[in-house]
């Protein structure tokens, strides 16, 4: 059985030796930058305690254009004449392909929730919505669910539509938005003001009463402090 609010960060912030004694799911962050070797996912699910959740974010080749400065971490030459083939869900080969790639190691780790995380410059143009509306019709979800986290000048009725006709689940910081679709909510913590923000008490009982209130939730920690914050969170609601 699943529990009613899960807690865990966006990557190991500690060894995961430590991590696994602590905590029962992460969000991969190195499956966005990098995509690991299949036999490499498979260890990582071998290696994790019995019941370890792993959630992972989709490779950057389907959300981010090549010129994010994301891309200083992907390891693989890009052919200038295809630079312009990946990025914002466009329908091209390329970016099918690396959805293959994300889901085969999803399947690995027996990953639940793929995350979809878009930049700013993934603005609510038609072409975008286009481009987002032939993507999730085109994929296979295997089982998966999909949560999809857009960020800039989407306005709330937007991603409301959007969620409620593509299946998605609305990803967010609840600190800064409210949940707009889909039973289970996803919260990505990134802080209060920005990632060296360390989340006080008052902060983390908020947290709480609004998690509370909801089926189930997944509250991941993406901030300076994430492991020391996961912590007390956790501690606040076993107490």
């Amino acid at each position: 059985m699943t529990e009613k609010i899960r807690v865990g960060c966006c990557g190991f912030p500690v060894a995961k030796e430590r991590y696994y004694q602590n905590f029962s799911v992460v969000e991969l962050q190195q499956t966005f930058y990098q995509l690991p070797l299949l036999k490499t996912a498979k260890r990582w699910a071998e290696e994790a305690p019995e019941g370890f959740e792993f959630n992972m974010k989709a490779s950057q080749l389907i959300t981010h254009e090549t010129t994010s400065p994301t891309y200083r971490r992907y390891k693989i030459p890009i052919p200038e004449e295809k630079r312009a083939r990946y990025g914002s869900f466009r329908h091209s080969e390329e970016v099918m392909e690396a959805w293959e790639q994300t889901r085969e190691i999803a399947q690995a780790l027996k990953a639940r929730i793929i995350l979809f995380q878009c930049p700013p410059k993934f603005t609510p143009i038609e072409e975008n919505k286009k481009n987002l509306r032939k993507f999730f019709r085109a994929v296979s979800r295997s089982g998966f669910l999909f949560v999809w986290e857009p960020r800039g000048e989407w306005q709330p009725e937007e991603v409301k539509r959007l969620c409620e006709e593509l299946d998605l689940l609305h990803g967010l910081d609840p600190f800064k938005a409210k949940p707009l679709h889909g039973r289970l909510k996803y919260f990505r913590l990134h802080g209060k003001t920005d990632y060296t923000y360390r989340f006080s008490q008052e902060d983390l009982l908020w947290l709480k009463d609004l998690c509370k209130a909801e089926e189930e939730v997944y509250c991941m920690f993406n901030n300076i402090s994430m492991f020391e914050d996961a912590q007390k969170f956790r501690a606040i609601l076993e107490g």
